[in-house]
């Protein structure tokens, strides 16, 4: 064999293994998330769903039985109870991705083990996301499921629910890998769940409508992802709108936008 030949057959692996996103490459690190989460799945379940449970019962049968009875002629345990989807989606997808990629990279040396494997970042971010954000949606249907028990009718709208929940916590998944491969201790997560979580968590027509706003919030308010997410879960249950698919369209973008910004900054804190 020639030399010209040779290196064209070892050559040639490498440049099929340099196709970005292998299939195999993503399977291979979401195994590895779904076994480990075989031995710790019980209490971030039990948190993930007990969390929006309390807030949908304390201010859904609380205030409904005391201050407040309707909401845009909804009842209010259902107004909330649909709203609070988008609180268990953000609780079970940007925290877990802070603090789960920052233990995994700074502690574990996981990532540094997976690198050396035939998966490259992103890859490794991808599948990071897609698990977080596959968990992240069954979470996300429970205070839907729960407020059937409260008179809220099912409708076939609502099949569509936890594709919502996926694709917004697709991009809460990348915004979480984004601050963990960001920050320079963990207690800094404190800063980030401060001025972003909590107000995108308060601010996004859970538990009032955002149209009783100064006008200037409510402007800031429709660039909040979860307040696009908590708009379509109610369009699932009461109708949708033509405006619903822009939507669905912004958080489709807002998903690609942290992954794209989760990838450079996990590839410059793990390789560059």
């Amino acid at each position: 064999m020639s030399a010209a030949r040779a290196e064209a057959a070892v050559g040639a692996p490498a440049r099929r293994r340099m196709r970005r996103l292998e299939p195999a490459a993503i399977a291979g690190v979401m195994s590895r998330e779904v076994a480990n989460f075989q031995t710790y799945w019980r209490g971030t379940t039990f948190s993930s769903v007990l969390e929006p449970l309390v807030y949908l019962l304390a201010f859904g049968l609380g205030l409904s039985a005391t201050l407040v009875d309707e909401v845009e002629g909804v009842p209010y345990i259902q107004f909330v109870g649909t709203g609070m989807v988008a609180t268990a989606v953000i609780f079970s997808s940007a925290l877990p991705a802070m603090f789960g990629t920052f233990v995994k990279h700074r502690f574990q040396n996981t990532y540094e083990a997976i690198l050396a494997a035939p998966v490259d970042v992103e890859e490794l971010v991808s599948a990071e996301m897609l698990w977080i954000a596959s968990r992240s949606a069954v979470y996300g249907c429970v205070p839907l499921i729960v407020t059937f028990f409260w008179g809220l009718t099912p409708e076939p709208g609502m099949l569509l629910v936890p594709l919502f929940a996926f694709v917004t916590a697709l991009g809460f998944a990348g915004f979480g890998i984004t601050m963990a491969a960001t920050v320079a201790k963990i207690d800094q997560f404190n800063y980030v769940t401060a001025l972003f979580v909590t107000p995108l968590f308060l601010v996004a027509g859970t538990f009032f409508p955002i149209s009783g706003l100064p006008q200037g919030v409510q402007d800031v308010a429709q660039l909040n992802p979860l307040h696009q997410l908590v708009e379509l879960v109610r369009g699932g249950a009461f109708g949708y709108e033509w405006a619903d698919l822009a939507r669905f369209a912004f958080l489709v973008g807002f998903a690609l936008v942290t992954w794209l910004v989760a990838v450079r900054r996990m590839r410059a804190r793990l390789i560059d």
